[in-house]
């Protein structure tokens, strides 16, 4: 009767592990639903660190829409050869990764 009863322990254990490891990588963290309001500007209203920045780490890239939020946070959708991303950087030029 312990084995069987120690039995149930352990399994009922490792099911709360899996259930506790599992739930993070679901990304269900504050930022994952998060409405971000960026408002579209036009490029020159690009901070001259965005635009080295974006020249620098995609040299082939042709900037397509750009937005801003109220943290200055850049929003910048790009396309390149012939794949379209979407890629967010602050007002210093520094990589955001969202």
């Amino acid at each position: 009767m312990k084995k069987l009863f120690l039995s149930i322990v352990i399994v009922m254990g490792s099911f709360a592990s899996i259930a506790t490891t599992t739930a993070p990588t679901l990304n269900f963290g504050n930022n994952a639903f998060v409405q971000e309001d960026f408002k579209e500007i036009t490029t020159a209203e690009l901070p001259e660190a965005v635009k080295t920045a974006l020249k620098t780490s995609y040299p082939d890239a042709k900037l397509e829409k750009a937005y801003v939020n109220s943290n200055k946070e850049y929003k910048l959708d790009i396309t390149v050869i012939d794949q379209k991303a979407t890629v967010y950087a602050d007002a210093n030029g520094n990589w955001i990764k969202k």
